[in-house]
């Protein structure tokens, strides 16, 4: 019999496949569209908060590989309890979800898909977060 975190896991996954992080299948046919008429995405936004994300938690001691070509970031959760870390996120204002749900526990996922201004308003919490769990 499957343990429950085995079932979770599948539930969970079968959440997100419904709609909760793929694009739906309009969203999908409209970028093609777009694709076709050479209409070119402005992803400045997105490569400047990944930088301030990447480079601030970098700047803390923390271990994660910059992101090339997605929204989000892991983050290897210190303390390897990424289910821990994110709840504990939660009293700096910083919501981040546990990488156990997307196959890699161990790990956070930080969406960088924000104002510009979030990020830069979460790095002293995820410095202070640093400082609880890593010295």
């Amino acid at each position: 019999m499957p343990s429950f975190d085995d079932i979770f896991d599948a539930i969970a996954g079968a959440a997100r496949m419904m709609g909760y992080v793929c694009a739906p299948s309009l969203l999908q046919k409209v970028v093609a569209a777009c694709a076709k008429q050479n209409l070119m995405p402005d992803l400045s936004s997105y490569r400047r908060n990944r930088d301030a994300l990447y480079n601030g938690l970098a700047s803390f001691g923390y271990e994660c590989m910059p992101p090339d070509g997605a929204f989000y970031l892991f983050l290897k959760a210190p303390g390897g309890d990424g289910d821990a870390f994110s709840e504990a996120a939660k009293a700096e204002d910083i919501l981040i979800v546990s990488g156990r749900s997307f196959g890699c526990p161990g790990y956070v996922r930080i969406a960088y898909c924000v104002a510009y201004e979030t990020i830069l308003n979460a790095l002293p919490g995820f410095g202070r977060l640093y400082q609880r769990f890593c010295k």
